[in-house]
């Protein structure tokens, strides 16, 4: 067992663009590692990366096999990903596949049952998990300071790039917060979804907020997710309100606070007393209640603990970290939020064209 462990993987990247690129530099340079090389479409591309991290350039994923790779990573773009993963998955290769799992719910349905039947690891790329302050809060709670989520509400917004606006934003940006969400509530989708959205550049949505709700034997917890394109500013906030405690992770800045009660159940009460017989506590210092401490953020690089956490997966037969079904319940999620906005808009329009009509008989 140990063997099998400790072996050397030989891995690929296929599709080596904006992120590609960094996972073939991660492979290049990790230990246990042999680096085999490359799939892209662009095969001078493809060249510059073998030439700059060593491997071969191919041009098919056929060729990639044959080469005899155990795990490669699949950054082409979305609507790709599932004919690029069916090969990979039936001849038992590895994938770790760049979020979203796939295009439609659909297509990631059937990644997660060919990676099933043929037991093959299939991980997705959603690399907020391994964000320096999403894995502090993890271990803050890991330690105990467990924190049932009531209510939690989520920014994250940048200006226009023009990047992948094949998708619309909740596949492209949204879908990074649905991950962790719905991690936080055991991989449950939503019981409810309400959603608005606005379409001002491309065909698809630009702007879009969301607002789901859980009822669970813990009680309901609602969430609030706003993602946007089209923002003067970049940010990239999420805040945690739970019974006992409040967390805030600042992804951008690498940063995060946890206020917890400090006060037991009976000083809560004694508070919550001399408020109801109206005593003056305007001189209390709230602080003396609760416990203010920031998470301790390590500088560890998120793709590169993405991947040894794959690799590590693939060593192991382990589940790994965000496995098939995650990436499905994430793009099901995010379906189901795209079809609410459209209803919203579709119900905008209606009264718009009922206003224009009434306007128009009224002249």
């Amino acid at each position: 067992m140990s063997e099998s462990k400790d072996r050397v993987l030989r891995c690929g990247a296929v599709g080596v663009g904006r992120m590609g690129r960094h996972h073939a530099r991660v492979y290049s340079q990790e230990a246990g590692v042999e680096f085999v090389g490359v799939v892209d479409a662009d095969i001078d591309r493809a060249e510059a990366i073998v030439d700059q991290h060593g491997g071969r350039a191919f041009t098919t994923v056929e060729q990639l096999i044959e080469a005899g790779v155990d795990a490669v990573s699949i950054a082409t773009p979305t609507i790709y990903h599932e004919a690029v993963a069916r090969p990979l998955l039936e001849a038992g290769v590895a994938c770790l596949i760049e979020k979203p799992l796939a295009a439609t719910a659909d297509e990631a349905d059937t990644l997660r049952r060919i990676s099933q039947d043929n037991d093959t690891v299939l991980m997705v790329g959603h690399i907020e998990r391994f964000n320096p302050a999403m894995r502090a809060m993890r271990l803050a709670t890991d330690e105990g300071r467990s924190i049932v989520p009531r209510f939690i509400e989520v920014h994250r917004v940048s200006p226009m790039t023009f990047r992948s606006v094949d998708i619309g934003v909740v596949m492209d940006m949204m879908i990074h917060d649905l991950d962790v969400v719905l991690m936080l509530m055991g991989g449950q989708e939503p019981d409810e979804i309400q959603a608005a959205a606005v379409s001002v550049v491309t065909e698809h949505e630009d702007v879009c907020n969301a607002r789901l709700t859980w009822r669970r034997p813990e009680g309901v917890c609602v969430a609030n997710i706003t993602a946007s394109r089209l923002a003067l500013k970049t940010e990239r906030v999420t805040r945690i309100t739970g019974e006992a405690a409040y967390i805030k992770i600042d992804y951008g800045k690498k940063s995060g606070t946890i206020i917890s009660r400090l006060a037991n159940e009976s000083q809560m009460q004694e508070v919550r007393d001399q408020l109801r017989k109206g005593v003056d506590l305007t001189d209390m210092d709230w602080h003396k209640l609760v416990n203010i401490e920031p998470l301790e953020i390590d500088d560890a690089e998120p793709l590169l603990m993405e991947i040894r956490s794959f690799l590590s997966a693939v060593r192991t037969g382990d589940l790994p970290s965000i496995d098939a079904n995650a990436g499905w319940v994430n793009v099901r999620t995010a379906e189901r939020i795209v079809e609410a906005a459209r209803e919203t808009m579709g119900e905008v329009a209606g009264a718009s064209n009922l206003a224009d009509a009434a306007a128009g008989t009224s002249s």
